[in-house]
């Protein structure tokens, strides 16, 4: 047989979804993967059901039903002060991740690069090699979670096609400032590239912080990709509806790609979208709140029972440095740290180096989600106490 694909070789399946099999496996609190384990809202359900009722069963538009991308049209507007056309400037996607592979095979040509923050959402490197571009990583430094902006700029050259900026940040829980998105603009102004943002977490937000798109900072509307989904906001992580917000001249292409990648989202799903992104703000302040008292409940529970957790501004991830814990467990290395953790405390997590290009970084660090009923984080409070 012909050897099969190289490209293929340079990365591994998703690390998050192998420790949820574990975890599955082992009977234990699954706070690897970033899904909740409660219900959806029961009026977000009921449209879904709705509109199988209504026989919206059949092929959609290919890149999105009508209604569904004028209320992401004027969602935009409202909340991300973002001005989008329907008609030519949306694509509706299988979920954010089909979105980014389809902005980023979309506008690589061979040889160009794109910059990834680090630590990353672990789709990002893998996204940017099978699109035929070369990644180049920043470092995002604990415990505050900034980048210096020295090594920001030299990761841009002729060669840099894009940036990916995921904000609220997954795993770190940073919300990039005002400051830092001006800062990454003008460099994608000064070496003629793209922004492809991945926002999917912009209504998680805590102690005040603030969701920009860096698409609403001047200069940056014909420059920008800015990719959302429905999946985390309205807790549905299996609908996988998304889309991408572009310029005409760069639609087109995802709407290309988009086509020949899945044909299009769940018909059904996307009707039921529409509801979900017209619900009032009352909404996501019951959102924030629980997960805030989430964030603060594992927060203080992973101080006392030996992790360094770091605050997350924004997302549902809490990383913890367990360097001590490491230790007493007798762990070889963070793998191994958290397959021994499922053992002892049946509480899954995601290895730190999964996060990162560099293995030398997130050694001694893992990430929990804390997206969970209060029932699931008693089990974990339980299970974390008795180590």
């Amino acid at each position: 047989m012909k050897s099969l694909s190289r490209i293929t070789e340079t990365f591994t399946e998703s690390v998050i979804r192998e420790m949820t099999r574990i975890c599955d496996a082992a009977g234990g609190y699954n706070l690897s993967q970033g899904f909740p384990d409660f219900p959806a809202e029961e009026e977000i359900k009921k449209a879904a059901a709705a509109a199988i009722m209504q026989d919206f069963n059949q092929y959609p538009v290919t890149f999105g039903e009508p209604e569904l991308r004028v209320a992401i049209a004027a969602k935009a507007g409202r909340y991300n002060k973002i001005k989008a056309d329907p008609e030519t400037e949306i694509t509706v996607t299988c979920g954010a991740t089909e979105a980014m592979i389809a902005a980023l095979k979309a506008i690589i040509n061979p040889g160009d690069e794109v910059v990834v923050f680090e630590p990353f959402y672990e789709n990002y490197g893998p996204d940017a090699i099978l699109s035929g571009a070369t990644p180049r990583y920043v470092t995002l430094y604990a415990p505050d979670w900034r980048y210096k902006p020295e090594e920001l700029a030299a990761a841009f050259n002729s060669k840099t096609k894009a940036i990916i900026i995921n904000t609220p940040n997954n795993p770190t829980g940073k919300v990039f400032s005002r400051a830092e998105l001006t800062e990454i603009a003008a460099l994608c102004r000064k070496w003629d590239c793209l922004a492809i943002t991945d926002e999917i977490y912009e209504h998680i937000l805590y102690d005040g912080s603030e969701h920009i798109s860096i698409a609403s900072l001047e200069g940056m509307a014909e420059r920008s990709i800015t990719i959302n989904s429905v999946s985390k906001t309205y807790s549905v992580t299996g609908w996988r509806v998304g889309w991408a917000i572009a310029a005409p001249a760069i639609t087109s292409r995802i709407r290309k790609v988009h086509d020949f990648l899945t044909v299009g989202a769940p018909t059904p799903l996307q009707h039921a979208a529409v509801f979900a992104l017209n619900l009032p703000d009352t909404y996501y302040q019951k959102l924030q709140s629980k997960y805030a008292t989430s964030r603060d409940r594992l927060f203080k529970l992973l101080l006392k029972t030996g992790f360094n957790p770091f605050l997350p501004k924004g997302a549902y991830y809490i990383i913890a440095e367990c360097d001590d814990l490491m230790s007493k467990l007798k762990a070889k290395n963070d793998f191994d740290f958290s397959r021994k953790l499922i053992a002892e405390t049946k509480v899954a997590t995601v290895p730190g180096t999964s996060f990162y290009a560099d293995k030398s970084k997130g050694k001694n660090q893992v990430r929990f989600c804390f997206c969970k009923k209060k029932e699931t984080l008693d089990l974990v409070e339980k299970g974390l106490l008795s180590l």
